[in-house]
């Protein structure tokens, strides 16, 4: 990849992040959260996510920069999330983007956010090369990615209704857990066991689809039995039990595909790859396998600036540069 100065912006959910890399070194990496005033709602309000991103934006950038040792003149491309995520949000880094980069008469190029997530391997592994397969999971897309290319990648494998990010901050709710869900279910999973027979996410009989609508529902289902009834039942427990019916379908079946596709290299992406279970499961059932595993650091997993500069980096490469009047869209397929 070429040794080019580009400037990642993301600005989609709570987290207002800037990052530069030069080709796959990573100089700088700077997140701004809101997380904190979200978590007093019990979720993201879009209109305080926006604003907080208007208030936080431009000294992300400033902060970037400067850390990387640049001005902004020494940049050859911005790129930005146009989307999934909340609107506003989006709008509000896509607009500052736009902005940047005409003023500098530079490329402009609009990333797709989960293929930011994906491209998040690269800064983890130089010699990192495709094909190999990707577990993709965060709160908006769960899916088995055979990536086969820089620039392609085949679904083998996707969720027909809740994403496992998703899933996790819907069972944090009933458990009385605060925003954000995923690694607080994983903190009190850490204290119980995996001894409660919830439904797993793979849907049954299939080998491409997982549900965790399903998965969901019995985790509600039981608490709200235990507690009508006046039964007393361990949360961590719950947790433990959820964790585990969520996860483990996902690493068989990637794991599954890397073997049967005979692709030596799996990796990870995304808010739920993260959680220190299914990092483990991936290491565990990899090794046993002999394939190599690349695990982006967690920081890398969650929201920010640095994947988007990477997978800016991939679409500058392949030439793909957006037009100043694109749009930020709130849902976008995964492509």
């Amino acid at each position: 990849m070429e040794e080019k100065f580009i400037l990642g912006i993301e600005s989609s959910c709570d987290e207002t992040a800037a990052a530069v890399i030069c080709g796959r070194r990573l100089l700088s990496n700077v997140i701004f959260s809101s997380a904190t005033e979200q978590a007093k709602y019990g979720g993201v309000v879009p209109e305080i996510a926006s604003r907080a991103h208007t208030e936080a934006v431009d000294e992300a950038v400033k902060q970037a920069l400067n850390e990387a040792g640049l001005t902004v003149k020494e940049l050859d491309a911005v790129a930005v999330t146009y989307g999934a995520g909340l609107l506003g949000a989006l709008l509000v880094g896509l607009s500052f983007a736009k902005s940047l980069a005409y003023s500098l008469n530079i490329p402009l190029i609009a990333v797709n956010h989960i293929r930011g997530h994906l491209a998040a391997a690269y800064l983890c592994d130089n010699n990192l090369k495709p094909p190999y397969i990707t577990l993709l999971a965060s709160g908006g897309h769960t899916a088995i990615i055979h990536i086969k290319t820089y620039t392609e990648f085949e679904v083998l494998a996707s969720t027909s209704d809740d994403a496992a990010g998703e899933a996790f901050d819907k069972v944090a709710r009933v458990l009385g857990l605060p925003y954000p869900g995923g690694p607080n279910v994983q903190r009190l999973a850490e204290g119980g066991e995996a001894v409660i027979d919830f439904p797993p996410s793979l849907v049954r009989g299939s080998n491409t689809q997982f549900s965790y609508s399903g998965l969901k529902t019995s985790v509600i289902n039981y608490c709200h039995t235990a507690e009508q009834k006046g039964e007393q039942f361990s949360k961590a427990d719950v947790a433990a039990s959820f964790q585990k019916a969520a996860i483990d379908p996902l690493v068989k079946k990637t794991v599954e595909n890397a073997v049967k596709l005979n692709v030596g290299t799996v990796t990870a992406g995304g808010g739920v790859s993260a959680n220190g279970y299914l990092r483990e499961r991936l290491k565990a059932d990899c090794k046993k396998h002999n394939l190599k595993l690349v695990l982006p650091e967690k920081g890398f997993c969650t929201d920010n600036g640095a994947m988007i500069a990477m997978e800016g980096l991939i679409q500058y490469n392949a030439g793909n540069f957006a037009k100043m009047n694109i749009n930020a869209c709130a849902q976008i397929p995964l492509k």
